[in-house]
């Protein structure tokens, strides 16, 4: 009784705390997605109805760690302008609500529906822990557009009896007229696909995998169809998943039953090769004439607990619209920052072919802007570009023409020493080979950085958390003369 009492305590609080009196601490992002105080980690159940985003996400109502997972809930009307709903579904009996997914049952193919209202179904792994540790999956459902839910007398509705079973991404495939459904397998490096014509009783399809990067446990699976770009109208299928601290993804065709990769067998593609994207899946049920939009959890599991922010823990990534693009026989996604939404700018600095020497300082400092800037890369030496810049430190995102490589290096910015982890894990980088000028798009937002590379083809996202003065930006060049075709600062105004 004491912890439901203690629940409904802290609904009162989180629903009363006025948004304006937080949103300003130390590292926190105000143009991403956090709670307003405690733990968060991956998005799940993500939903577009009656012309409202729904995001839900693994959350702690206790604490600032993980634990006691629960969905939480927030609106937005544009993917920019966030709004805290009450938790949707809590820790109960001893299960933890993992991840999973929510739909709009339209038609009503649950019979959950009454008096005309639309069912909004959330299935999700219910997490057993304790001495004998079991995952099956789970319904809870709404009849009143998310706000309250029910969890279904039935529970759970899909269990095979494993420790490890997790992560439905569900979705209604049109050509069969049913309900399909992506489940993980963890230890084993399968995603499993179910069918349903009520989102109740599932029946098992096709298996995928072991494939491509098998080094850590699978999970949070994400099907989703995204357009080809160039090709009219025509489109493939994208296969995201994300296994310990790291994401992947493949491309291919699915028939309702079962998926094919295209992609090389030898070689492993990732949505961000920086360090700390996870768990990205995409919206549900967007209007026909909708991008597709996937968001992620900013955060790494080999220090997630221990970042130094107080009183929340963990953040979303920008939605990113998704395609993909043949490039050299190979399938890759691109994925696009969404500000169509509503993210209001303010440009603070622009200039065109500034040629540099070494390093140049830019005549402006923030922590919270858009960084759009075109470089030339310099032969056989290192181009690019440092945020976070003061002191001493700095955050660097540039590109190696002698190696072919880029890369993010975040191994001179400030405050570290909170985890061993977070310090080993400082330099990222990739093969790579830009045809004339390098463009990158820097969204810096106080202790999170997201660089889109040239349309989005490559991402890396990381953390930082710097001292407040380290704010300025400098353009450098190493082993010879470099330029820029030009170099914008956008202000981004808060979205709280």
């Amino acid at each position: 009784m004491r912890k439901y009492l203690l629940i409904a305590f802290l609904l009162i609080f989180l629903n009363s705390f006025s948004q304006n009196d937080t949103y300003s601490e130390l590292y926190r992002p105000r143009f991403h997605f956090s709670p307003p105080a405690n733990w968060i980690n991956d998005p799940n159940g993500l939903v577009y109805y009656k012309g409202q985003y729904h995001m839900f996400y693994q959350h702690n109502p206790f604490g600032n760690v993980w634990g006691h997972m629960t969905w939480g809930h927030a609106v937005s009307n544009d993917l920019a302008h966030w709004k805290h709903l009450p938790i949707a579904i809590p820790e109960e009996n001893g299960i933890m609500i993992f991840s999973g997914t929510c739909v709009a049952d339209i038609n009503n193919t649950s019979g959950l529906g009454k008096n005309g209202q639309v069912p909004l179904i959330a299935i999700y792994t219910g997490h057993i822990s304790g001495p004998v540790q079991s995952q099956a999956q789970y319904l809870a459902y709404s009849l009143d557009d998310g706000i309250t839910w029910t969890k279904y007398a039935g529970n759970p509705i899909l269990d095979l009896k494993k420790k490890d079973f997790r992560d439905p991404k569900v979705f209604w495939y049109e050509p069969r007229k049913y309900w399909v459904m992506c489940l993980m397998l963890p230890e084993e490096h399968i995603v499993q696909f179910y069918s349903s014509k009520n989102l109740v009783d599932w029946k098992h399809l096709s298996n995928f995998g072991p494939a491509g990067d098998t080094s850590g446990v699978w999970e949070c699976p994400d099907l989703t169809p995204v357009p080809i770009d160039g090709k009219g109208g025509k489109k493939k299928w994208l296969l995201q998943m994300s296994m310990n601290a790291s994401m992947q993804y493949f491309v291919g065709e699915f028939n309702g039953v079962s998926f094919t990769s295209e992609n090389k067998s030898s070689a492993i593609a990732r949505p961000d090769y920086g360090p700390d994207y996870y768990a990205a899946i995409a919206w549900g049920q967007l209007p026909n004439q909708h991008q597709p939009a996937a968001i992620g959890w900013i955060n790494n599991w080999y220090y997630a607990n221990d970042i130094p922010t107080t009183p929340w823990k963990g953040a979303m990534s920008l939605p990113r619209t998704l395609s993909v693009k043949k490039k050299a026989d190979e399938w890759v996604l691109q994925q696009q920052p969404y500000l169509s939404g509503g993210l209001e700018r303010k440009m603070i600095y622009k200039d065109f072919k500034i040629g540099f020497s070494e390093v140049m300082r830019l005549p402006v400092t923030t922590q919270q802007c858009e960084i759009d800037v075109s470089l030339t890369p310099v032969e056989n030496g290192q181009t690019g570009i440092r945020i976070a810049a003061g002191n001493g430190k700095h955050l660097e995102i540039g590109y190696d023409d002698k190696n072919q490589v880029l890369y993010l290096d975040r191994s001179k910015t400030a405050n570290q020493a909170f985890n061993k982890e977070f310090e080993k894990r400082s330099r990222f980088e990739i093969p790579y080979q830009p045809k004339g000028r390098l463009r990158l798009r820097i969204f810096f937002d106080h202790s999170i950085a997201e660089v889109f590379v040239n349309d989005g083809e490559r991402v890396f996202t990381a953390q930082l958390f710097p001292d407040e003065t380290d704010n300025g930006i400098e353009l450098f060049n190493t082993g010879g003369p470099g330029s820029v075709g030009y170099c914008f600062v956008y202000d981004i105004k808060t979205i709280w």
